[in-house]
C-alpha cells in the first residue's frame, strides 16, 4: 500500500507525463503521444493497485485536485489536437476503402 506522500508524488508525476503529451500532440509526434500514455496508464494501474482507500487530506489531498485538475486540462487539450488528425485518417482511411470496392466493382 502506498502512503499519501508516494500517492500525491504519483499523480504530480502523471501531471509531468500528460504536458509531455500535450508537447507531442501539439508537434504531431503521434509515436511519442502513444509512448506517453502508456506510461501514464502504467501509474494508473499503480494507483489502483496501492493507493489507500482513505482520503488524503490537507495539503496532500490539495496537491491531488490540483494534479487531477491540470491531467484534464491537459487530456481536454491533447482531444483538441488530435480529434482533426483522427477525423482526417478516418476520412482517408474511408476513401481508400471505397476506392477499393469501386475498383474491385469495375476490374480496375
Amino acid at each position: 500500500m502506498m502512503t499519501s506522500q508516494e500517492v500525491v508524488t504519483v499523480y504530480e508525476a502523471m501531471v509531468g507525463i500528460t504536458e509531455q503529451m500535450v508537447q507531442a500532440a501539439e508537434s504531431s509526434d503521434w509515436d511519442r503521444l502513444v509512448e506517453l500514455e502508456q506510461a501514464c496508464a502504467a501509474y494508473t494501474r499503480q494507483l489502483k493497485a496501492s493507493e489507500p482507500t482513505l482520503a488524503l487530506a490537507g495539503d496532500n489531498r490539495e496537491r491531488k485536485v490540483r494534479a487531477i485538475r491540470q491531467m484534464l486540462d491537459d487530456d481536454r487539450r491533447i482531444r483538441d489536437l488530435t480529434m482533426p488528425w483522427m477525423a482526417q485518417l478516418s476520412a482517408l482511411i474511408s476513401n481508400s476503402g471505397n476506392q477499393r470496392r469501386v475498383s474491385h466493382a469495375y476490374g480496375g
